[in-house]
């Protein structure tokens, strides 16, 4: 049986109607990725060499599920191209983050790594020509001040982390090319079976990025690899790809600023970072902006 593709309102360009669990699953991806950081650095791969395991590992499960879904058909070749493409961003936005990950502090990778938050709330704007108003409006203000105080304190910009703060905006720039073209093609292919594609494509340019950089490819240690292919490609991309059709970049780029908060108080509990006042209040607003951005918004301003 051929999966039920959810698509965009017919005429309109707008996202599907969200699922009584869409919301629920975009949330749960990000808390899945935000844990992702964590498992790179304890890695006893290089760092790009670990972005290849983490794909390696998830396809056999990946193509599984999408032969399942779609009765071993392939989508339209035009769909594959643009699945194929927003592998190539993914696999450069893994590369990016990984490599920055060991060059900077885990809050500076966080902070700009997740630069697509903002950068999708751009393309939100630019798209529609108008301003959000509204509970939306107060959810980007609330998000983008809650991050800046969790990671105020631990963000710190020093020459010696220029590289890798540089490689983790990179990161953030060639993910929202990645989420954008994933929305685009998941309205017309499967959510496993574009996931897949994507994936496989990462595959080669990860392998040969990592042999290029002479980074040792072969662990000792495969638990963390392991774990990283579950929770970040099968898992948290898993929830992140069926939820794309269903809302706007705008929705998708704030619950992308879960991931600094989890990694936040993630911290506190494994490793015993506390968090002071600022933090939790911090960690409080981007929780008010999810609420917010739930709420029917007022038409936005033409600009």
């Amino acid at each position: 049986m051929t999966a039920k593709i959810e698509r965009p309102d017919e005429g309109t360009g707008k996202p599907a109607a969200p699922t009584r669990w869409a919301f629920l699953a975009l949330l749960g991806g990000n808390i899945a990725l935000s844990i992702g950081a964590m498992l790179v650095r304890l890695a006893d791969t290089g760092p790009t060499a670990s972005a290849f395991w983490r794909m390696t590992l998830a396809l056999p499960f990946l193509l599984a599920l999408a032969w399942r879904e779609s009765g071993g058909r392939l989508p339209p070749r035009p769909a594959v191209g643009i699945a194929a493409a927003a592998g190539v961003f993914f696999a450069l936005d893994l590369a990016a983050w990984h490599l920055g990950i060991l060059q900077t502090k885990v809050a500076n990778a966080t902070l700009f790594g997740n630069s697509a938050s903002l950068l999708l709330v751009i393309w939100t704007i630019v798209v529609t020509r108008a301003w959000p108003r509204g509970p939306q409006a107060l959810a980007i203000l609330f998000a983008f001040a809650g991050s800046a105080l969790l990671m105020g304190r631990s963000y710190e910009l020093s020459p010696a982390y220029l590289v890798g703060d540089l490689l983790s905006l990179l990161a953030g720039v060639l993910y929202t090319g990645y989420v954008i073209l994933m929305q685009r093609v998941r309205g017309t292919v499967a959510p496993w079976t574009a996931l897949s594609i994507a994936s496989f494509v990462c595959v080669p340019i990860l392998l040969g990025t990592a042999l290029a950089l002479g980074e040792r490819v072969m662990p000792h240690n495969w638990t963390p690899l392991i774990l990283l292919a579950l929770t970040s490609q099968i898992v948290g991309q898993g929830l992140m790809t069926w939820s794309l059709p269903r809302f706007s970049p705008l929705v998708i780029g704030l619950t992308l600023l879960v991931q600094p908060a989890i990694a936040a108080f993630a911290g506190w509990i494994v490793f015993d970072e506390r968090l002071g006042t600022v933090d939790i209040f911090g960690g409080m607003l981007v929780g008010a902006a999810l609420v917010l951005i739930r709420l029917p918004s007022r038409a936005a301003r033409p600009i």
